[in-house]
């Protein structure tokens, strides 16, 4: 089998796109998708494991990959990883920032090392790796970069460090799509809600039961797809968005939309989408 895209083959073609996270969750499924349709793909991410594991699924179904281990937070590290893809591919068209990472609790036990970390890698990894992208190579040739955020509007208790650095990202989203807009350069945003993806397996045993039960607050009244978020990313990267920038689009099957204070009855007519062919369901989720 191969990724079955809603967009059409070789959409992609001789464009090289770097994927931050792209060794797990929605990284790794947004690198295939991107591959699919003819991207050369720089997977980036601090585990160079999962990278080169990606990277050999993605060769093994015929696409182009390379690795380039990362942590995204030190500025020299960046600067030095954007500069390698630039030199290994021949150039660069496009970003997706997706990596990124949180730990659960509340803003009361959160120390100052804790909430740093989280801030430096959803938003300051972010943000380098942006600017690098665009100071070597977009400000010259144009592109698209896509940053991941969250469903983090209203608040995002037990994890109000990732709120805060999400909020920040979008925020940069607009900032950056209007200075860097004269040069061809669009820059957006997708923020997935509740995604059945592999980082639900990375949270205590003490969550399971409240993971397993995030469906009941969408008014679709299921989880999100890993290929949803992907599709909506490379929409973004395409030709087909080339007057959308600065803007964030919500992937949360409408639970960001007022559902506390209204009735959530039974769903029917609503089918996933899910045109990965190497998809995992989280282990998590895995009884139901």
């Amino acid at each position: 089998m191969s990724y079955q895209s809603i967009l059409r083959p070789d959409l992609f073609k001789g464009q090289t796109i770097i994927v931050t996270g792209g060794g797990s969750g929605i990284g790794r499924c947004t690198a295939h998708e991107l591959a699919a349709l003819g991207a050369r793909i720089a997977l980036v991410g601090r585990k160079a494991d999962k990278l080169e594991t990606v990277k050999a699924e993605i060769l093994e179904d015929g696409g182009i990959a390379s690795a380039h281990p990362c942590d995204i937070r030190e500025e020299e590290a960046v600067k030095a990883t954007v500069q390698a893809i630039i030199a290994e591919h021949g150039g660069l068209n496009g970003l997706v920032n997706n990596a990124g990472g949180q730990f659960p609790g509340p803003l009361a036990s959160i120390n100052q090392k804790g909430w740093e970390t989280v801030v430096r890698t959803n938003l300051t990894g972010g943000f380098l790796m942006a600017r690098e992208a665009y100071n070597q190579a977009l400000s010259k040739t144009g592109g698209a970069i896509v940053n991941i955020v969250a469903d983090m509007w209203g608040g995002m208790p037990g994890m109000g460090h990732s709120g805060a650095a999400r909020a920040g990202m979008v925020n940069f989203t607009q900032t950056a799509a209007v200075e860097w807009g004269a040069c061809g350069v669009r820059v957006n945003a997708v923020a997935p809600g509740w995604i059945a993806s592999s980082g639900m397996d990375s949270y205590p045993e003490s969550m399971k039961q409240w993971i397993r039960s995030l469906k009941d607050a969408v008014p679709v009244k299921r989880l999100g797809t890993e290929a949803e978020v992907s599709a909506a990313i490379c929409f973004l990267l395409s030709p087909g968005a080339a007057f959308i920038s600065g803007d964030t689009l919500r992937i949360d099957g409408g639970a960001s939309q007022g559902g506390r204070v209204w009735p959530l009855p039974a769903a029917k007519n609503n089918q996933p989408f899910n045109g990965f062919h190497r998809s995992r369901t989280p282990k998590v989720l895995g009884d139901d």
